[in-house]
């Protein structure tokens, strides 16, 4: 792994984390939705009165701007038409003009710069202005406006640079105003720049920005806190809704919410204890009816034995005389006996059924190879298959297909699947096949009898159920054979799985696990046979 894949893990650790909680917890989207929801609103409604409060303060600023221009510059004029006409010094009368200005601008705060005449020259050659300022703070737009002569007043912002006595260099935002005024000395027109910071109010929508940005977070985090309060209040009564639900699912059925106080959540807590407490009625109810049906199978099966053992003696003695009767005597001797037979199997796979109800059955572990068990099954059916004019055939690998299994309920389901194959083989031979890997062993019995139709391959599991009524068990089977494998193969904690389709046979597949209690992921065989042709749509 690499430096950046482990510098990048515990971040996407947290992301995969935040993600979990966000997809399970309502409370965690409540709050996280209204916080956020919250934030928007709270930032626009700031935004807003952030954008007012600033227009007024400029509003402010330009009024108070333009009116200390006005009346320095009605001032000014009042002093220019002041002097004599005799007075034609035009440097003298530009420092009257001035200095008086930058005097009373050091005292007011704001500063002058003085550009003229009007269209002959701009502020870099012939300006006058207050010391340590930078007068390319007067915006060129605004020089502009000024080039021609009986230009009206007008204003703009800018940057005010000027260079403080340490030498440090100082921006700050403000206003400029420009005015002309005429010099009698030479009659040309001149114009007089205000600059007027605006530090003070920069400063006053500053501390509002910052009151308002702590406003809107403590805000925020009331808001979040009052809503997980009050989903949790919600919530909580969910959860432990959701925990007694569990518990009722694991067949605690005496698990109970508590109610308090009328309102819906105490409601809602009241109809679903009355839910549980009928669920554990009805289910007590169905419990008890079926430990009386496996008690009473039991029993029958159990009292049935004694009088059957009596039976079967006399059945004996006269199926071992059948020679001394006539024919219709000694044939009704031998069915006498076949049917006892069936009747002792039915009894047994009953009883069997009873122990798996009654969950009294265990397994006797063992290594057991699942070719011998084939081939043994094979030899065991073959009076069977002759009968039936088939042939069954084993595919199994050279090496062996080993599983830790009860060797006699593994043969006992193969012996199932085959007879049941051979009951339906209406041609062509059945095939065994057996496979087997480090994690799983299998079988598969596949035959070419009528096949299964469609949903029967999940009904073919249940107890006493035919695909075909009508049609005879050749192998005197009880009906219960493939129940009792599906149960033989989960005791195992395997699979036993059916495919068919009509007019193409069947295959049955059991699946084992190479080890006892390990959980089944695969099976080394597949469940559709080969030699399956693709349905058509």
């Amino acid at each position: 792994m690499s430096l950046d894949r482990l510098g990048r893990q515990p971040a996407l650790d947290a992301i995969t984390r935040g993600l979990t909680l966000w997809r399970r917890s309502i409370q965690v989207r409540v709050v996280a939705s209204t916080v956020v929801l919250s934030a928007l609103v709270i930032g626009i409604m700031g935004w807003f009165l952030v954008q007012q409060t600033r227009d007024g303060l400029l509003e402010q600023s330009e009024d108070a701007a333009l009116s200390e221009a006005a009346r320095v510059t009605a001032e000014t004029e009042d002093s220019l038409a002041a002097v004599p006409a005799t007075e034609t010094d035009v440097a003298r009368q530009l420092t009257d003009l001035v200095d008086p200005i930058i005097q009373l601008g050091d005292a007011r705060d704001f500063s002058v710069v003085l550009s003229g005449p009007a269209g002959e020259a701009r502020i870099t050659d012939t300006a006058r202005y207050t010391p340590l300022l930078d007068k390319a703070s007067v915006p060129e737009s605004l020089e502009d406006h000024f080039d021609s002569v009986a230009a009206t007043t007008a204003f703009t912002y800018t940057e005010i640079r000027r260079t403080a006595t340490n030498g440090e260099e100082i921006s700050e935002p403000g206003i400029v105003v420009g005015s002309q005024v005429q010099l009698p000395a030479d009659s040309k027109t001149y114009t007089i720049y205000y600059l007027f910071p605006l530090t003070e109010e920069a400063r006053t929508l500053s501390l509002l920005q910052r009151a308002m940005l702590t406003a809107a977070g403590l805000m925020v985090l009331l808001v979040a806190g009052v809503t997980w309060l009050v989903t949790r209040q919600v919530v909580t009564p969910v959860r432990m809704a959701r925990r007694v639900a569990e518990r009722l699912a694991a067949g605690q059925l005496q698990e109970r919410l508590r109610v308090s106080g009328e309102d819906d959540l105490a409601r809602l807590a009241t109809s679903f204890n009355q839910m549980a407490t009928n669920l554990q009625r009805q289910i007590r109810q169905l419990e008890e009816l079926s430990r009386v049906q496996r008690r009473f199978v039991a029993d029958v099966s159990h009292e049935l034995r004694t009088p059957l053992t009596t039976v079967r003696m006399a059945s004996d003695v006269l199926h071992d005389a059948r020679g001394d009767f006539d024919p219709a005597t000694s044939r009704a001797a031998e069915l006498l006996q076949t049917e006892l037979d069936r009747f002792e199997g039915l009894l047994g796979d009953l009883l069997e059924i009873s122990r798996f109800d009654a969950g009294a059955a265990v397994l006797e572990i063992d290594d057991i190879n699942l070719v011998d068990v084939a081939h043994r099954i094979v030899d065991s059916t073959a009076p069977l298959a002759r009968q039936n004019d088939c042939l069954v055939l084993v595919e199994a690998p050279d090496h062996p297909c080993l599983a830790e299994a009860d060797v006699r309920r593994v043969e006992r389901i193969v012996r199932n699947l085959v007879t049941n194959a051979i009951d339906h083989a209406d041609t062509g031979d059945i095939v065994i096949r057996v496979a087997g890997d480090d994690h799983a062993a299998s079988i598969a019995v596949r035959d070419h009898g009528v096949g299964l139709g469609l949903g029967e391959s999940a009904l073919v599991f249940n107890r006493f159920w035919r695909a075909d009524p009508a049609r005879a068990r050749t192998s005197g089977g009880t009906g219960l054979g493939l129940s009792i494998a599906l149960e033989d193969t989960h005791l195992h904690g395997g699979w036993l799985q059916a495919w068919g389709r009509p007019g193409e046979g069947a295959q049955f597949r059991l699946t084992l696990p190479r080890r006892a209690g390990a959980v089944l992921r695969h099976s080394p065989l597949p469940l559709v046979p080969d030699d399956a042709t693709e349905p058509v749509a």
